[in-house]
């Protein structure tokens, strides 16, 4: 028998997992110009708002008269070309369907709840319901998925294409490229997936049976029963880490309390993690429930979403990320070409060039807000004015909803500290209710290194002392503000990080679920000031 053939990469999430290949199709810019254009844009739009007449149409033979009605009502709008017309100026102008439909929508929406006739006013609410059905119908093109329990093989891997797929019966990945300071492998480690990337291009095909043996960087093609089993024995027998244990503090070895909060990536996620862990969520990330640009735009998917999320954390804290879009988080016809860069028009700054995004997510909050202990963190924010151009939104959403006689309530709004420059002048931001430190992104922008950027990567990976250093700094101008503050980037889930960013001041810690039993263990064993529990005098 030849000798399996063994490719070397870095792990990106540790473990081993054996599994038949899928082999991806490389993605460019050419496979997906024909479903991008502005043709395509209009004719899927046309298609949902066929399908919304069709299901109108349907519902309305079963009621009775008067119900139907008011369907008919709304069938003859949604017929009149010049709604549709309205939304197509806008996709001529460059806006995806959804987009380009959410937002003539809203406008429309608008003007007619500022009409001087009651009766017309009365009418906006069957306008709100049209617009939800059309983006109902803009679903977006499907995910192709693969295999349960395959490995993923290929040239990278997006992050909502990891979360469309169902891991309970294990697999694993291996890109090409990749990188272990990205979204997707951030994912990864969260469920525990075994990955490996930049191996660089190497032949295989579909269907072979492949071991991932991600914690000592190998990938092996074709292998041995043998080597299978001396991966698997080893993974056993390696230290297991402290069980978990409930409530959501901890204590130092000096005795100081440290709060543990829940990173929430998706719904499977609060089912599968024990609520009496956590002092409540310090970080959900909105931005990896969002399947398509309609999702993005379906005002009620972000409410149900944040009343989970409220119901699992009972009378506990849950703070919500409102979408960070952009870098390699982009959803086609919501201004992708000009947010994947990390240095571009990306988090709080995509959210106000589409206003009409922002004002969806806003008002889900709001009413998400009246039913629990909701707070919204805001991305990526680099001045008091973005800050405050959001707040408005809240207040002005809050108000139409106030009018509309919805139940909401304005949740304490705080920021991420993620841009060197914010994190600096943190004392200018006195609007902002409270602050998170975001280090994935700290570290790469004080690095100048792309978190993606393989040939980089050294630079980011020893970025932390740098980081930890402008924490310490920011900690002392946050608590001269006396606003409360944590973490909830990635080196919060890191054991090894744990002492130092103690000794920068943190006492509040988002971290991934699959890591709350390894951080408890760091924590006890470490001082507030960072020294090991053995030097404690």
């Amino acid at each position: 028998m030849a000798e399996a053939l063994e490719i070397v990469g870095i792990c990106a999430s540790p473990g081993v997992a054996i599994g038949t290949v899928h082999l991806a199709a490389d993605v460019t810019a050419e496979t997906f110009a024909p479903f991008y254009t502005v043709a395509a844009e209009r004719e899927k739009l046309r298609q949902a708002v066929g399908v919304a007449v069709t299901d109108l149409s349907a519902l309305a033979d079963r009621l009775d008269e008067e119900s139907a009605g008011i369907l008919d009502f709304q069938v003859e709008m949604l017929l009149d070309p010049a709604l549709v017309e309205m939304a197509e100026e806008r996709i001529v102008g460059g806006d995806g369907a959804a987009l380009a439909w959410a937002g003539a929508l809203d406008r429309y929406i608008a003007g007619i709840e500022e009409a001087p006739d009651e009766q017309l006013r009365a009418r906006a609410v069957d306008v709100v319901d049209i617009r939800n059905r059309v983006l109902r119908a803009l679903t977006g093109r499907p995910v192709e998925d693969f295999a349960p329990g395959s490995v993923f093989v290929g040239k990278d891997l997006e992050p909502s294409h990891f979360l469309a797929h169902d891991w309970s019966a294990g697999g694993g990945i291996v890109l090409f490229d990749g990188s272990a300071s990205s979204h997707v492998a951030m994912l990864a480690r969260s469920r525990g997936i075994p990955m490996v990337v930049a191996t660089g291009r190497f032949e295989i095909g579909d269907g072979l049976r492949v071991l991932v043996d991600a914690s000592d960087a190998l990938v092996v093609i074709d292998p041995e029963d043998a080597r299978i089993r001396k991966a698997k024995s080893r993974m056993a027998s390696a230290s297991p880490s402290a069980p978990a244990q409930p409530g959501g503090t901890v204590e130092t070895a000096d005795g100081v309390a440290i709060r543990l909060s829940a990173i929430i990536n998706d719904r499977q996620e609060l089912k599968a993690t024990d609520p009496s862990s956590f002092a409540g969520i310090g970080l959900m990330r909105t931005e990896f429930l969002i399947a398509s640009p309609a999702d993005a735009f379906d005002e009620e998917k972000h409410y149900e979403v944040c009343r989970q999320a409220l119901d699992w954390a009972g009378s506990a804290p849950v703070i919500v990320r409102m979408l960070d879009l952009g870098g390699d988080k982009t959803l086609p016809g919501l201004g992708a070409k000009k947010s994947e860069s990390f240095m571009g028009v990306r988090g709080i700054r995509l959210l106000l060039a589409l206003p009409e995004l922002a004002r969806v997510q806003a008002r889900a909050l709001l009413r998400a807000a009246a039913h629990g202990n909701l707070s919204v963190l805001l991305p990526m924010v680099t001045v008091p004015d973005e800050l405050d151009s959001m707040r408005t939104i809240f207040e002005e959403e809050l108000a139409v909803l106030v009018r509309r006689g919805v139940e909401a309530r304005m949740p304490e709004i705080g920021m991420m500290v993620e841009v060197p420059a914010a994190a600096l002048m943190l004392d200018r931001f006195s609007r902002s209710a409270f602050f998170s430190f975001g280090t994935n992104d700290l570290a790469q922008y004080l690095m100048a290194a792309a978190r993606g950027d393989q040939s980089v990567a050294g630079l980011y990976e020893v970025a932390a002392p740098a980081v930890c250093r402008l924490i310490g700094q920011s900690v002392a101008l946050a608590e001269a503000m006396k606003r409360p503050l944590g973490i909830c980037g990635e080196m919060a889930s890191e054991p090894r990080h744990v002492p130092a960013l103690m000794a920068a001041g943190l006492r509040h810690f988002s971290v991934a679920p699959s890591r709350i039993a390894d951080i408890r263990s760091a924590i006890g064993g470490s001082c507030s000031d960072g020294r090991a529990a053995a030097e404690k005098r």
